[in-house]
């Protein structure tokens, strides 16, 4: 019970010993303003981690997010700016274009890492016809959204807690949710109590989708501009936080509170790295280093349960 509890409690215990470390190289970060700054982009991480979780939760795994959110970052500087009806539109058309990439990989039976990295250049594609070059504006709404202040607490934290609570209740609590989980877990059970696994998979690629819109939003609100290429990191992003946070590639396994931790985790990380002046093109590697501790972690916590 206790190693389980452990296990639980990895994702916490490892963005406590990041802000730990971040707040001893650098103590002007333990502050109000300082939080503030190392975490105003975990909101568009965390939505972005919480979509791959879909995606994952049904054993399928999306490589086309990171393009994704910088497809929408580009509608969002573009047609949602100048034609607010016509962005909603699109951005309505670009869910359902997950959805039916779900039905496809379902009723074909083909692996989702193949189909979502062939989209990944497909949603790059497009964001480049739409915006060529790094351009257009925010919506004065985004921005402002974005820009909230919150007193005592800074408001990427909050966020970030309502967004895991939010998605937490609905997964992990509702009858649906035990549907969604069981996909992953046991989709033959599922099948043979009368759920269809088609209409599952839609669902969860459209919850995907609809989180990767929010997260392209939240980003083009941050950045004020768009870019094709301002997300391209997410899909890596995306997959740590929802590993760090507990999940895991099979079996339904998946912790919203947990990627949304992991989420937080992957953005102090990244600003403690520039405390500690290593070079961006290093970041990455550091960052996967993380990843590989925190694996190792679990695993051992995991074979003392086995072994009990």
């Amino acid at each position: 019970m206790n190693r389980r509890l452990l296990r639980q409690a990895l994702p916490f215990l490892s963005l406590a010993i990041v802000l730990a470390a971040t707040f001893y190289v650098q103590p002007r970060t333990m502050s109000y303003f300082g939080l503030n700054l190392m975490l105003q982009y975990a909101v568009p991480i965390a939505l972005a981690t919480i979509a791959q979780m879909f995606v994952i939760t049904v054993n399928d795994l999306d490589l086309s997010i990171g393009p994704f959110v910088g497809l929408v970052s580009c509608v969002g500087a573009t047609l949602l700016f100048e034609n607010p009806f016509l962005g909603l539109l699109v951005l309505l058309v670009l869910i359902a274009a997950y959805g039916a990439v779900g039905a496809l990989i379902h009723l074909r039976n083909l692996p989702s890492i193949v189909v979502t990295l062939g989209l990944s250049f497909v949603w790059l594609g497009i964001a480049v016809l739409i915006l060529p070059s790094p351009g257009g504006k925010a919506p004065l709404w985004l921005k402002s959204l974005m820009g909230v202040q919150v007193p005592y607490v800074p408001f990427p934290i909050i966020a970030a807690v309502v967004i895991g609570v939010l998605v937490h209740l609905a997964l992990m609590l509702s009858s649906y949710g035990v549907i969604a989980r069981g996909a992953g877990g046991n989709p033959k059970a599922l099948t043979r109590a009368g759920w269809s696994m088609l209409k599952t998979k839609i669902v969860m690629y459209m919850l995907a989708g609809f989180f990767g819109v929010l997260s392209g939003l939240a980003l083009l609100g941050l950045t004020t501009s768009g870019d094709a290429h301002v997300a391209d990191r997410y899909t890596l992003y995306s997959i740590a936080g929802v590993i760090l946070g507990g999940g895991e590639f099979i079996g339904g396994r998946v912790s919203p509170l947990g990627a949304v931790v992991g989420a937080l985790t992957l953005a102090l990380a990244g600003s403690f790295l520039i405390f500690l002046k290593i070079s961006p093109d290093w970041q990455i590697g550091a960052q996967g280093a993380i990843l590989i501790i925190v694996l190792a972690l679990r695993a051992l916590v995991s074979y003392g349960e086995q072994k009990r």
